[in-house]
């Protein structure tokens, strides 16, 4: 328990001091040298106001895909894929997800999901019995699907924004609010009473099968002008789709919006 509170202060002492180094670097500009062609445009870091720590991220999204996805996290996923038959795999990962379930239930009670949390609660206890602590999950055949529900997710729906987007180097991206989330669910049990090496290897497994689920998106990631925007945008895209329940709100664009109707009205005239 001690081991495991410690590890988890520093890596929060450490999220949020790589906050505050980087606070000065900001509204850091890349800018084009003086006697650079003149056709060669401008690069511009920090406009982004959801991406203040771009000018840092973008290097540190380089050496996630290019050398820790590239050479270690991919093939060991692969290969785990290969090796492991697929019923351990899928008892595997069942049991690195079904730790999730207390801090859901909590979460979906702290947003009034009163019929979620009872779902919840019934999948924890029905796949810790008669599933074996969560290697088999006899609720979804009762129509219990997991729906994990993270504490950052509560502080989306209560308004709180979404905080500076930043790279964890060879891990994912993530945002402040995110971060603070895990941090809290971490808290709840059972994770609070995980030692190191059963927390690593729910990490792991967990860690492994999402990159193997992820494969199928490469081909859409290889193709992207600008893989560092894509990925960002798309994270930002799922964090609004969870924090709504797969409902989010239709935003407009009311520039656009005023142009298009000023151009309209020009076609009537």
């Amino acid at each position: 328990m001690l081991s495991f509170v410690s590890s988890t202060f520093f890596r929060l002492n450490l999220v949020f001091i790589l906050l505050f180094t980087l606070s000065a670097c900001s509204t850091t500009n890349q800018q084009a040298s003086d006697d650079s062609p003149a056709d060669v445009q401008e690069v511009v870091y920090g406009e982004d106001p959801r991406d203040p720590f771009e000018v840092i991220n973008r290097p540190l999204w380089t050496f996630t895909q290019d050398y820790a996805d590239k050479y270690v996290a991919r093939p060991v996923s692969v290969t785990y894929a290969e090796v492991t038959p697929t019923p351990l795999r899928a008892g595997l990962y069942n049991i690195s997800q079904h730790f999730y379930e207390p801090s859901t239930i909590i979460n979906q009670l702290l947003l009034l999901e009163l019929g979620s949390a009872a779902k919840a609660t019934g999948r924890f206890m029905l796949n810790t019995t008669v599933g074996l602590f969560g290697f088999f999950d006899p609720a979804k055949d009762l129509g219990w699907e997991r729906k994990r529900k993270s504490f950052g997710e509560v502080l989306g729906k209560y308004g709180v924004g979404d905080g500076p987007y930043f790279i964890i180097p060879g891990i994912k991206p993530t945002s402040a609010r995110e971060e603070v989330g895990d941090f809290v669910d971490k808290y709840y049990w059972p994770f609070a009473t995980l030692g190191f090496g059963p927390a690593f290897a729910r990490w792991a497994i967990s860690g492994m099968e999402k990159r193997v689920q992820l494969i199928e998106q490469e081909d859409m990631l290889n193709e992207s002008v600008d893989s560092y925007e894509f990925v960002k945008n798309a994270y930002f895209q799922n964090m609004e789709f969870k924090v709504h329940d797969g409902n989010p709100p239709i935003k407009i664009d009311e520039a656009e919006e005023a142009e298009l109707d000023s151009f309209l009205d020009e076609i009537d005239e």
